[in-house]
């Protein structure tokens, strides 16, 4: 069953490894991998399928928590791949990860799932890096034109998994049916006859670093599919003059129109993207409203009025200190291409 489980690009490791031709159609490889087994592989091949296997499905499952309703099956969260029985997941093999599924009272819509990390028994034969927490204390910028109203996915690292050059990760989170209701009915129009809500579902991506709050960043070669479609990035900037890589600028990304608005139904982002070195991301998805200008403005007429006399010091004391400190030239650009 784990072999059966493999793409074309584990096959042909695990072949290679054996000393085995390593060519030929995916059927070929599959038969050529199980033909293996059958002959009786040696320990160390056993080893290599069970590595293979667990960087084909990784030991964590990030956002299962904030699922609301699951059938009792393992999911298999491969795009090509549908949900699997416990006992086929886990093949057996006793230092695999196993993940088991306890519903709670009747009464309550919402699955409890357990993930149980064992540790395996054996030796990587690479040693692997070391793996940045699942939930980071990272802080991420506050948006004045949002008000955060609910955490639907915390921010979680976008852990590297395997040792290929572009990654893919699966998160899952479900929506409540207050939720569901504070969505549907701020629906609005919007400046220019569009219709949207003032409620959203925002996704934010950011740097995994904890000194300080951070500002919305993509990592290279950002895919991102909510329940299965592709979600359409904001456009690149345009080209620099002076020939610097291109790189989107980093916002906040409102998937609403591509989310399921019930409760009991889960909601799948699904986010792919190239590893860098020294370089590690976080994702987390909110529940947001979207404020005017209108809003912003009255708030600010809610704090009071400050008093004349105290603008009034406040300018003169700028302008009566040392004037070589508040204004200077601290940077000047110039040109050093040949006007010819």
């Amino acid at each position: 069953n784990m072999v059966s489980s493999f793409r074309v690009s584990e096959l042909q490791v695990l072949l290679g490894f054996a000393g085995r031709n390593k060519s030929g159609r995916k059927h070929d490889l599959l038969m050529r991998a199980l033909h293996l087994l059958k002959s009786g592989c040696s320990p160390a091949v056993q080893i290599k399928i069970r590595e293979l296997y667990r960087r084909r499905y990784p030991r964590t499952i990030e956002g299962l928590s904030d699922l609301s309703a699951i059938k009792p099956a393992v999911f298999n969260l491969d795009s090509s791949s549908s949900p699997v029985e416990p006992d086929l997941a886990v093949a057996g093999i006793h230092p695999l990860p196993s993940t088991s599924v306890t519903p709670q009272s009747p009464s309550s819509p919402v699955s409890s799932v357990l993930l149980q990390d064992t540790k395996p028994h054996f030796e990587m034969q690479q040693p692997s890096p070391p793996i940045p927490p699942v939930h980071p204390d990272v802080q991420l910028k506050s948006l004045p034109f949002y008000d955060v109203l609910d955490v639907l996915i915390k921010p979680t690292s976008l852990v590297q998994s395997s040792i290929q050059r572009f990654q893919e990760k699966f998160f899952i989170f479900a929506l409540t049916p207050q939720q569901v209701r504070e969505i549907c009915i701020s629906r609005d129009f919007l400046p220019g006859g569009r219709r949207d809500y003032t409620v959203q579902v925002q996704l934010r991506l950011c740097l995994a670093e904890t000194s300080c709050p951070q500002e919305d960043n993509y990592p290279n070669s950002l895919c991102i599919k909510v329940n299965g479609k592709l979600f359409p990035l904001p456009g690149y900037a345009p080209p620099p003059k002076n020939g610097i890589e291109q790189k989107r600028p980093g916002r906040p990304l409102n998937i609403t129109s591509l989310v399921r608005l019930s409760s009991a139904v889960p909601n799948q982002i699904s986010i792919s993207w190239a590893s860098e070195i020294g370089k590690n991301y976080s994702m987390s998805v909110y529940l947001v409203r979207q404020l005017t200008s209108a809003m912003l403005l009255q708030r600010l007429k809610m704090k009071g009025i400050r008093n004349p006399d105290h603008s009034r010091a406040l300018i003169k004391e700028k302008l009566t200190a040392d004037p070589d400190s508040e204004i200077a030239t601290t940077s000047l650009r110039v040109s050093l291409m040949c006007p010819v």
